[in-house]
């Protein structure tokens, strides 16, 4: 006697294709979401570090700081900056949140993998190193805000600058450069990036982790590649991937 057998229930390829039509909707909007996170997050950390950035450098002159701090204006671009960053910090978080989850959707093998883990790693320190410099390197400018107490003298605010410039781009800028690794080839086996956008990836971050100037310019190239691959998400439907 033959016993009737049911259909199957068709899975996600292994291939790490789109799927079925179902699917595509969801992996489209969490590629939206992450896109427009990631935008968001470029825009907040420029805004933030260039105003943080205006505090005198580690070459200024005595005079030079004594100048800064005692004339209001600048410093208060400084606060300003302040605030803006732990947005900045937040929206890098959601970031890193909403792609992880695309990847994931994209790839549901790919948590046992060491890199996945390096990835959110890799975020919550950069994360981490951002909100602790920055607040060295605007300490001096809260302060004038904030507080009627006699400003510390220059070589104060010199060595908090020097603190935060050693925790933002000795340690900072190689988390984001680990980052952009570990991004890059979690969502080049998915199929989610060109491989022109992988292959400029991978050299942008070699130069993140061997560097060893302290010029904004280093950490501004971050959210540029943030804001990239953002576009390309908002843009450019998913490949097939690997499993």
């Amino acid at each position: 006697m033959r016993v009737p057998t049911g259909q199957r229930p068709v899975s996600a390829p292994a291939d790490g294709s789109e799927g079925t039509v179902e699917q595509r909707p969801a992996l489209e909007d969490h590629a939206r979401k992450a896109g427009w996170y990631g935008v968001v997050f470029a825009v907040l950390l420029v805004v933030g570090v260039v105003l943080v950035a205006t505090t005198p450098g580690l070459e200024a002159s005595d005079a030079d700081y004594n100048a800064f701090y005692r004339g209001g204006g600048a410093a208060t671009l400084s606060v300003v900056g302040l605030y803006i960053v732990p947005f900045a910090g937040i929206a890098c978080l959601w970031h890193m949140v909403g792609t992880r989850t695309l990847l994931q959707v994209r790839r549901p093998g790919s948590w046992t993998q060491t890199r996945h883990w390096l990835h959110l790693a890799a975020c919550v320190t950069f994360v981490c190193m951002l909100f602790v410099s920055t607040a060295c390197v605007g300490a001096i400018a809260l302060l004038t805000k904030f507080s009627d107490a006699a400003l510390p003298g220059p070589d104060v605010a010199r060595a908090l600058n020097s603190v935060g410039y050693t925790l933002l781009f000795v340690y900072g800028v190689r988390a984001a450069g680990l980052y952009m690794l570990t991004t890059t080839g979690l969502a080049s086996a998915a199929g989610v990036l060109p491989r022109p956008l992988v292959i400029l990836s991978y050299v942008v971050a070699a130069l993140l982790l061997v560097s060893t100037t302290f010029h904004p310019a280093v950490l501004l190239a971050f959210p540029a590649w943030v804001l990239m691959v953002s576009i390309v998400l908002l843009v450019r439907r998913p490949t097939g991937g690997n499993p």
